[in-house]
């Protein structure tokens, strides 16, 4: 009898259907598998979730630690009722008051202009410019405190725009330019700051002197306090102070800007004014409103959150189950959700005057989210001291700590990044999503061994069954030839 060939597919030699029966047979071992990575996905989503649920508590603990910042119940407000005159601001802690404030004059800076000449390139004669910054009382000259004289060399290019560049570049206090028209070029010499003491005079020397002030670089010199010098230059404006009156009182500042001038006021003038400009300074109730609501739609979000991912919601289909968020049943997010509504419920004593959230027009719903009633609040902040007190104190126990400390305290808590509680479930859920995948991993190796085996038996078979069918077909044929024979 000769050999029997090799089965190249199973099923051939004994005619089962072995692929199929493998299959089922592996189908049945991978139900431990689909089990394990079905419990991964769920870990995975709560993973994520847990992920979020930090997030959102940061934000809740960030908007609560706002209203703990000191300087924000310190906070002043600026009413001015001619905003074109005045505009301006509080220092912290400044003072709250009423004031009427009128405007007599703009800072200036000093301006002279050259007279024209033929264009930027025409050439003057070599020597020095000396600028020295000071103030002026009609003719008389006062060098500004503090400050020295700047010599400028003008050798080499004397044109007008070198010696635009070269004044420039010297940092003497002024700033030149070319202003060119029709009668030509002049160059405009103009203080870089505003303000009396910002004033300048200008003296020339020249290498070789025409003994003409108005022609040559002595054209470019200017100096009244110099009676016999006929200068060339024309002043433009004279370097100024601001004037204003503050209930009465006359103050000025080199700038448009008066600093600190009463009460940490600072203001600034846009316009000499007709008659007093009202401003108002008060507690800024306005920023501290802000930064309640911030906090309750920052909560009203991490509550939201949580009831969504701990609900259950009932199958409509009689007697099948019904579906839950990912966090449902969760205790360290229902824990959480606890700690929250604690902090709402429980009173403090941190102010004599508001020892309820809801004293601040502050209350939780049936939903569990919290609604702000605006008109309680604006009551309570005329009083900004005691709201602060009853928000951001920092007690020795909870319960004679601020509301605002407290939630902030409840947010590092659950969010630190070693023993928070939120950090820690979802670590865990981690090292059980890798444990998962090891098993899986496992398992997987496991039923890659036993397809190996299965289909190993059933390769025999098919052999076995294989040379069966040929020994019965060789012995028919042999008994199939003795009959005819005999």
């Amino acid at each position: 009898m000769s050999s029997t060939a090799p089965i190249s597919s199973l099923g051939i030699g004994s005619g089962l259907d072995s692929e199929s029966i493998i299959s089922a047979l592996l189908q049945v071992e991978h139900r431990p598998i689909d089990i394990l990575a079905t419990e991964q996905s769920t870990m995975k989503t709560q993973v994520s979730s847990i992920g979020k649920l930090m997030s959102l508590t940061s934000s809740m603990r960030d908007a609560a630690e706002a209203l703990t910042d000191p300087t924000l119940w310190k906070n002043k407000s600026f009413t001015s009722s001619d905003t074109s005159v005045i505009t301006g601001s509080v220092a912290n802690g400044g003072a709250s008051g009423n004031y009427n404030i009128s405007v007599q004059g703009l800072a200036s800076a000093q301006t002279i202009t050259s007279s024209a000449f033929g264009s930027s390139s025409s050439t003057l004669n070599e020597g020095k410019l000396t600028i020295q910054l000071g103030s002026w009382s009609g003719s008389s000259f006062t060098a500004k405190s503090g400050s020295s004289a700047v010599d400028i060399d003008i050798t080499g290019d004397t044109s007008l725009s070198a010696i635009r560049d070269k004044i420039n570049a010297a940092g003497a206090g002024v700033t030149a330019s070319i202003v060119n028209d029709a009668s030509g070029a002049r160059l405009s010499i103009r203080s870089t700051q505003t303000g009396q003491e910002n004033g300048f005079k200008i003296t020339a020397a020249e290498t070789t002197d025409d003994g003409n002030p108005t022609t040559g670089l002595s054209a470019l010199a200017y100096d009244p306090s110099q009676a016999t010098l006929t200068s060339a230059m024309s002043l433009n404006k004279a370097a100024a102070n601001a004037q204003a009156t503050i209930n009465g009182i006359q103050v000025q500042s080199a700038t448009n800007t008066f600093d600190n001038v009463a009460d940490g006021l600072t203001f600034t003038v846009g316009k000499v004014s007709s008659s007093d400009v009202a401003v108002t300074v008060g507690d800024d109730t306005a920023s501290m409103e802000t930064a309640v609501k911030s906090f309750v739609t920052a909560f009203n979000s991490l509550a939201s959150y949580i009831k969504d991912q701990t609900k259950y919601v009932p199958s409509t289909t009689k007697g099948q189950q019904g579906t839950g968020g990912p966090l449902q049943g969760d205790r360290t997010t229902i824990s959480l959700l606890n700690q929250l509504r604690g902090i709402i419920n429980t009173t403090s004593t941190a102010s004599g005057s508001y020892q309820h959230l809801s004293d601040l027009g502050i209350t939780m719903g049936a939903d569990g989210n919290l609604s702000l009633k605006s008109s309680t609040l604006e009551t309570a902040l005329a009083n900004p001291a005691e709201v602060a007190k009853a928000l951001a104190t920092d007690g020795a126990t909870s319960g004679a700590s601020g509301f605002m400390d407290r939630f902030r305290d409840l947010g590092d808590q659950v969010t630190d990044a070693t023993n928070g509680s939120l950090t820690l479930r979802q670590n865990g859920l981690n090292d059980a999503i890798s444990h998962n995948q090891e098993r899986q991993d496992q398992l997987n190796d496991r039923l890659s061994s036993y397809e190996t085996r299965l289909r190993a038996q059933y390769q025999a078979l098919d052999t076995q069954m294989a040379s069966l069918t040929a020994l019965n077909t060789y012995v028919t044929q042999q008994m199939s030839s003795l009959i005819k024979s005999g």
